[in-house]
């Protein structure tokens, strides 16, 4: 007992052999060895007359051959899939794709503007110096800065939550998360086999049959605890077993003893109560205790069918009267039984665990169960925690499916039983190919594929070291309502970073045509390269306090993702806006004010300084600024802060290094009324643009298709299968 299987075998001998296979396959209960073959294309929790390797001796002894080593057992396998590269996540996706959009609109202008001012007779490094710096601007500089500080800001939170996060990149798409699969045991239930009730035949709750349970058993007793008992007796002794009926079984003397093994699948058991009068008892399968039984009651299967469907574990009990002579006892005594009851098992779900799944709801994330468990187990710990009714997939299911086929029924399945590591794999790798985001909760040996090819893969600190290196978060309690607080958390993350992309991307785009604008009938050019690189430093030093800002509620309320035509039509929408007042500004400079070189650049350096800045508090919500939403003290005072000092550059004594000349001050009520039309402006579009302009969300295949298919409910199973040709 102890030692660990160090290859596949294949049994050919077992004697009371049980493996604990739990870093595979996720049972909390040993698995039961015999030399019996077992059909061909078992799912891997059913291949009872193979010990695996990594799996541990619970009881027992067996002999058999090697059949698989190394990388070819079912541990080896899992350790290869680790090998290999970690696919994109969502959000590494969406940055790439972003970034492919500032190159072409970069590209683009830089190439117009350098041509318009080759054609204007513009000497060709000034020309080219101007379109270089055109396309510095257009791009925000700080977003790698801005992603990181936020990221770092969200780890610390997410500490505080105990939440702990190896890879930064995937916080946000944790706030992202849209499809949730998770182990059963230790994360939906309590991760240990309990101790209900007992009851009659006929499914009366009866505590007189206790006694006799307590007393059946092959463990050995010592100072009235168990020693070295089954998982059952042990959770049946350490259950909620009334004093009285515990004295009772005290009452009773074992005379001899019958062993478990897995051909009967019982244990059986002489007493001799204060009476003198001895009994067999017998505990075990129900299926195997009822064939014994002299009579059995017309209400014993159907009790036996109700506790199967609600997925507990079921222990029969049947006695028979000896002679007060009888000392010995073999197998061949167990018959001719009269059935007492049945001892009812389970492990109970989680008391958080439900309050976590109505959580994750809210937040628009489906939690799907995914386990190495039995489906009747795991279909009644869903209806517990009142998942979304849906369909049931076993391993068995899964096979006989392409990818194809089960991304169209993945959507309509709640509950995966029976699954092996390849098949929690396959499950996240082709929700994923629907571009749903996808995160996967485990902590065995067995979850460690799955966990490596989800966007986001969490552990918990009790899970096992490969799982842990496989992971992404770690939570240092296993309970989904902490996970759901670092969904909340990812979603900040992600939505501060997207007031930056959408700000940055569109004021840099209206400044940038406009100075392109400027250039084709100025005689001058608008503003210096180097003013250009100055604007934008101090612009983005701006927006380095919006990892800080406060993010509206609706914000956090739903999965967000990368949406590259929402960029690019914000930037196309809300650039020319700026450009118009850009040009209004030029046409003031011009012929109200009557500016040279000089002081036109500075002029429209203040202007665009200002209105780019300022706008960060119309764009950070979809509500009215400052009245329903209020941006963080941070953000304000950077805000405000900066844009006081790029107006005050052009008087101060670095204005001439710099290009600048003073402005007079009634230009500055001209800026200041300038800002204030310009931000109301804003607002109002604003409000236009995300009700009719922006486009929907990109359409989730499997996401929809779920919605539709949960208002079916109901169970899957292997008639209910497509049809699949040969050559498929």
């Amino acid at each position: 007992m102890g030692e660990v299987v160090s290859a596949d075998v294949r049994l050919f001998a077992v004697t009371g052999l049980e493996c604990d296979e739990s870093v595979l396959t996720g049972e909390s209960v040993p698995s039961k060895k015999t030399a019996r073959p077992v059909p061909s294309g078992s799912e891997l929790a059913e291949l009872s007359s193979c010990a695996l390797m990594g799996t541990v001796v619970h009881a027992g002894y067996g002999r058999g051959v090697v059949v698989a080593t190394g990388g070819a057992t079912q541990f080896g396998r899992i350790a290869l899939g680790l090998g290999k590269r970690q696919p994109e996540t969502e959000f590494q996706i969406g940055l790439r794709r972003f970034s492919l959009l500032l190159i072409r609109v970069a590209g683009v202008l830089t190439a117009l503007i350098f041509l318009v001012n080759v054609l204007l007779d513009r000497p060709v490094i000034d020309a080219l110096l101007f379109s270089l710096a055109i396309a510095v601007g257009i791009s925000p500089q700080l977003l790698p800065a801005v992603v990181s500080t936020s990221l770092a800001t969200g780890s610390r939170q997410l500490a505080r939550r105990k939440v702990l996060v190896k890879r930064l990149v995937c916080i946000e798409d944790l706030g992202d998360v849209e499809v949730l699969f998770t182990d059963k045991t230790g994360t939906l239930t309590e991760g240990r086999t309990s101790f209900m009730h007992a009851l009659t035949p006929e499914g009366e709750v009866c505590d007189g049959i206790l006694p006799m349970g307590l007393a059946c058993n092959d463990a050995t007793l010592e100072n009235g605890r168990l020693v070295h008992a089954s998982p059952l007796d042990s959770a049946l002794w350490g259950g909620p077993v009334p004093p009285a009926q515990r004295e009772a079984s005290e009452s009773y003397r074992r005379l001899a003893l019958v062993p478990f093994d897995h051909e009967r699948r019982m244990v059986s058991v002489l007493l001799e109560e204060r009476s003198n009068s001895r009994m067999v008892v017998t505990k075990g399968a129900p299926e195997s205790v009822l064939v014994r039984c002299a009579v059995v009651p017309d209400g014993a299967r159907m009790t036996l069918e109700a506790e199967f469907a609600a997925g507990h574990r079921v222990v029969a009990l049947a006695t028979r009267s000896v002679p007060t002579e009888q000392s010995t006892l073999t197998a061949d005594d167990e018959k001719d039984l009269r059935l007492q009851g049945f001892l009812v098992f389970l492990d109970p779900p989680k008391a958080s665990a439900g309050e976590a799944i109505k959580r994750l709801a809210e937040l628009g994330t489906t939690v799907k169960v995914v386990t190495g468990d039995n489906p009747a187990v795991a279909e009644r710990v869903s209806t517990e925690l009142d998942l979304p009714p849906g369909h049931t997939l076993t391993g068995t299911d899964l096979d006989a499916l392409n990818d194809e086929q089960l991304a169209d029924l993945i959507p309509a399945t709640t509950v995966f039983a029976r699954m092996g590591p390849e098949q929690k794999s396959r499950i996240v790798r082709v929700q994923r190919g629907g571009d749903v985001d996808v995160a996967f909760l485990g902590d065995g040996v067995n979850d460690a594929l799955a966990l490596h090819a989800a966007d986001v893969g969490v552990s918990v600190e009790s899970g096992t070291d490969v799982a842990k290196e496989a992971a992404d978060v770690i939570l240092l309690e296993k309970d989904l309502l902490v996970l759901a607080d670092g969904v909340v958390e990812g979603r900040r993350i992600f939505a501060n970073t997207m007031k930056y992309v959408l700000m940055g991307t569109s004021s840099n785009f209206g400044n940038m045509f406009s100075a392109a604008g400027a250039s084709a009938f100025l005689g001058f050019l608008p503003m210096l390269p180097s003013q250009i690189l100055l604007n934008n430093l101090l612009y983005d030093s701006s927006q380095l306090a919006i990892p800080t800002d406060h993010v509206d509620a609706e914000q956090l309320s739903r999965p967000s993702q990368w949406n590259i035509v929402l960029i690019r039509r914000f930037m196309l929408f809300f650039g020319p806006i700026s450009s118009m007042f850009d040009f209004m500004t030029f046409a003031v400079l011009l012929w109200v004010f009557h500016t040279g070189p000089d002081q036109f650049r500075s002029g429209w350096f203040m202007a665009s300084l200002a209105t780019q800045i300022l706008v960060v508090f119309v764009i950070r919500t979809r509500r009215i600024p400052f009245l329903q939403s209020r941006p963080s003290v941070l953000l304000s005072v950077t805000a405000f802060g900066v844009v006081t000092v790029g107006v005050a550059l052009p008087a101060t004594p670095l204005a001439p290094l710099l290009g600048f000349t003073p402005m007079p001050f009634s230009f500055l009520f001209f800026l200041s009324l300038m800002v204030i039309c310009y931000l109301l402006l804003i607002e109002v579009a604003k409000r236009w643009f995300f009700q009719t302009s922006a486009p929907r969300a990109p359409q989730k295949r499997g996401h929809h298709l779920g919605h539709r298919m949960h208002r079916r409910a109901g169970r899957f199973s292997a008639a209910k299968l497509p049809k699949i040709s040969a050559k498929q």
